[in-house]
């Protein structure tokens, strides 16, 4: 969440807005704690639910509310993985194949269309591919790269 909150340039006000919006209220001495770092007092562990909660309100935040289509509960109980991390902020920044393609690069990582499509299949479907945590953080890394402008350098 810290870096998903950098990566967008996101207040504490807006911070806690978005939480409003996905039916989370959330205080600011709360969302200080799960704004620090793991070695710092006060720090509080985020869950994957209250994650999803941020998520799903970034979403409203950034598209708008969604109108229920028949046929589609809500899925509050689906396990968070980084594959639908990925998929709610794809969903959130409204971003495309080429979009996320041009994110990756920034961070001098090439991904085709059909590694990339795999990354959003169903864990069923043959061509799944898991999401692991240094392409979520590269990701992030080349979001932030993107939103925030910042100039492009190697580690």
């Amino acid at each position: 969440m810290r870096r998903i909150r950098y990566a967008l340039d996101i207040s504490d006000n807006k911070m806690i807005a978005i939480f409003n919006l996905s039916g989370h209220g959330i205080e600011l001495s709360a969302l200080q704690g799960l704004l620090k770092k793991e070695d710092e007092a006060g720090y509080l562990d985020c869950s994957s639910n209250l994650l999803r909660h941020f998520l799903d309100g970034l979403i409203i935040y950034k598209r708008g509310e969604r109108e229920s289509a028949a046929g589609h509960a809500a899925k509050a109980d689906m396990v968070l993985t980084n594959n639908s991390i990925l998929k709610k902020l794809r969903i959130a920044m409204a971003l495309k194949e080429e979009d996320m393609m041009a994110i990756m690069k920034l961070v001098t990582i090439d991904i085709s269309k059909s590694e990339l499509s795999a990354l959003f299949r169903s864990k069923e479907h043959k061509n799944f591919k898991e999401c692991g945590d240094q392409f979520l953080r590269n990701f992030l890394k080349g979001l932030t790269i993107r939103t925030r402008n910042l100039p492009l350098h190697s580690d």
